[in-house]
């Protein structure tokens, strides 16, 4: 099938706090594209897997829930909703506890067997948006565009901090810092899909930019891809 009528696959990874999800989410929007959270489902999982043991000591049971769980990513007039088994879980994912649950059990091979079979399902079709910190290096190795959106380690903790703050999380700046360091660490130190630039992403630093200034870069990378594709199109 013609990529350009079933639409592009747009891949955008990078570390916590680089404003992945806001731009992925206003990028989707844009073209009119299906946004994946991916996420949101490790959320989801790291949710269900604290609801059973707290203490999130039992590798096997967490691998069991993720293999037994139905997750449902939907649009909604408020962006994205997350359902889990049937109950909307967008607004209770988002809880620092379950963004630590979520970075643990992501780290776990069969967890994330799952879940990347279940997103590589949802954007099998294209004219879609991935974000997360594996995309482009194992979900959709072969997206026609792929995107690794940084930022310095005091403008993600910064933009964590106030995020907290907006949720009622009273952590201080320097307690976010070593938060972001502690996931940071999890995420690239993992032995199984780690943290890392593919080789073909576009490295974006999102220091000191406007959310509209990134997605302009983005939507010019877009627009590149187009002409690229029709011209060689013409081509043949």
């Amino acid at each position: 099938m013609d990529k350009r009528k079933r639409g592009w696959i747009i891949a955008i990874d990078g570390p916590s706090g680089a404003g992945k999800s806001t731009i992925a989410k206003r990028l989707a929007r844009r073209l009119n594209y299906l946004y994946i959270d991916t996420g949101a489902m490790y959320r989801a999982i790291g949710l269900k897997a604290l609801r059973a043991n707290p203490k999130l000591d039992d590798q096997a049971q967490i691998v069991s829930i993720a293999c037994n769980s139905q997750i449902e990513l939907k649009d909604t007039p408020e962006g994205c909703g997350v359902f889990l088994d049937g109950e909307e879980v967008t607004q209770t994912i988002r809880a620092e506890r379950v963004s630590q649950a979520a970075s643990i059990v992501s780290g776990i091979p069969e967890v994330r067997r799952v879940l990347v079979q279940a997103q590589q399902q949802m954007g099998a079709n294209g004219a879609v948006v991935l974000e997360g910190r594996d995309i482009g290096t194992k979900v959709f190795p072969d997206a026609e565009l792929k995107i690794f959106l940084d930022a310095s380690e005091r403008t993600r903790a910064q933009r964590r901090y106030e995020e907290n703050l907006r949720k009622g999380v009273m952590l201080t700046l320097e307690e976010t810092v070593a938060e972001i360091n502690e996931r940071d660490g999890r995420d690239s130190q993992r032995a199984d899909s780690p943290l890392v630039q593919a080789d073909d992403a576009v490295y974006l630093d999102t220091s000191g930019k406007t959310i509209d200034e990134v997605l302009q870069e983005i939507l010019r990378l877009v627009e590149k891809l187009e002409k690229d594709e029709v011209r060689s199109a013409d081509e043949m």
